[in-house]
């Protein structure tokens, strides 16, 4: 998907593409995690709540000085190493708000950030485990646009056999972050 436009009605139409995209590579493709019985048919597609621009927020992005690999826990209890990159601080209505962003240990330039997060929908509207974003970021980024309308759901949330980070206790918003995927009640 190509980054989204200011002009609102194109933001809600590439996204809708995007998560048709989605859908189909969900529905069709080998490397789905939906359960190969599920697909084909009985796939109808993921649950997403509407576009929200509301939830599409700059975050300031303040690298931390020691940048300490940490193992959180996962789905399955396999350790996964990642380093604490920086920290990401953004207002949604007048909630001020941070979440801690990650990184692979073996990357040497940074281009992507992992921030997983749960929110006061997790369990109940969306999937218990947390939801993740994924965005860019290019050397010496001071700012970032997180938008919570791609926050997805990991691979676990649709099949056990996959591994998938739990985002740590740092990373739980105290509100409600009605955007990006919902629960996957079909299997």
């Amino acid at each position: 998907m190509t980054t989204p436009t200011h002009d609102s009605d194109a933001y809600v139409r590439e996204l809708e593409e995007f998560r048709s995209e989605k859908d189909a590579f969900f529905a069709h493709s080998p490397q789905s995690p939906i359960p190969h019985g599920l697909r084909h048919g009985a796939f109808s597609g993921l649950s997403y709540y509407p576009p929200d621009q509301a939830f599409r927020v700059t975050a300031t992005l303040t690298p931390f000085a020691q940048r300490a690999t940490v193992t959180l826990a996962t789905s399955t209890g396999e350790p996964r190493q990642q380093v604490r990159y920086g920290e990401l601080r953004f207002v949604i209505g007048t909630a001020e708000l941070r979440l801690a962003a990650f990184t692979e240990p073996r990357e040497r330039v940074i281009r992507e950030l992992f921030i997983p997060f749960r929110d006061a929908t997790s369990g109940h509207e969306t999937y218990g485990a947390g939801r993740y974003l994924e965005v860019e970021v290019a050397p010496h980024d001071e700012t970032v646009t997180l938008d919570f309308n791609l926050a997805y759901n990991p691979y676990c949330a649709y099949n056990e056999a996959y591994t998938c980070p739990i985002p740590p206790a740092e990373n739980t918003l105290p509100i409600a972050i009605a955007a990006g995927e919902r629960v996957w009640d079909e299997h």
